[in-house]
């Protein structure tokens, strides 16, 4: 079992910048992170592989948002800049703990983060 804790949800303004962090309690393979907005599905953020090289990112986030990671911390990042109001959601991290690569599908995914909203004002 592997347990995953965000951060750094919080309020912005348009044009401004969060950062969310998610830290897991073991080894972790491929990260993502999704996020779903209120009366919407889950969807696809950004995901990364084991060893940081490679990453893939929604069209919508493309260019404003980066993930990374740190290994030696269980931690991986999403650093979100020029937010803008369609970014507030509720963000989770998702862990695969088997070999398969990166994916944006949600049930590739077997460990879940609580959550943590993200809201940005105009």
């Amino acid at each position: 079992q592997v347990q995953l804790v965000e951060l750094g949800g919080g309020s912005a303004q348009t044009g401004g910048s969060l950062r969310l962090s998610c830290a897991a309690s073991g080894r972790t393979l491929t990260m993502g992170w999704f996020r779903q907005a209120p009366g919407k599905e889950r969807e696809f953020v950004a995901t990364i592989n084991w060893g940081g090289s490679t990453t893939y990112y929604a069209d919508s986030v493309k260019g404003r948002f980066t993930i990374s990671r740190d290994n030696a911390k269980n931690t991986v990042f999403l650093e979100m800049n020029s937010l803008k109001p369609e970014d507030t959601a509720t963000y989770y991290c998702a862990a695969r703990t088997r070999a398969g690569g990166l994916t944006i599908f949600s049930d590739d995914y077997a460990y879940w983060g609580q959550g943590t909203q993200v809201t940005v004002s105009s």
